[in-house]
């Protein structure tokens, strides 16, 4: 498959036109990994727990 300039050109401007999403979304991931962190530091006992849980959740389904 051979691509020409002008589907080059497209693609490029494509992506261009792409790149402020992907800024605005690496925040939001950046900003919704600081409130998990901090949810984990303030509560250890509850995330501790709630990953026994869902390992054991897992556990049960994956040895059927």
């Amino acid at each position: 498959m051979e691509i020409n300039p002008q589907q080059m050109a497209d693609r490029a401007r494509h992506l261009q036109e792409q790149l402020p999403n992907m800024d605005e979304a690496r925040q939001n991931l950046v900003d919704l990994n600081r409130q998990v962190v901090g949810f984990i530091k303030a509560n250890p006992g509850t995330c501790l727990l709630g990953a026994i849980a869902v390992g054991f959740i897992v556990g049960r389904i994956a040895s059927r």
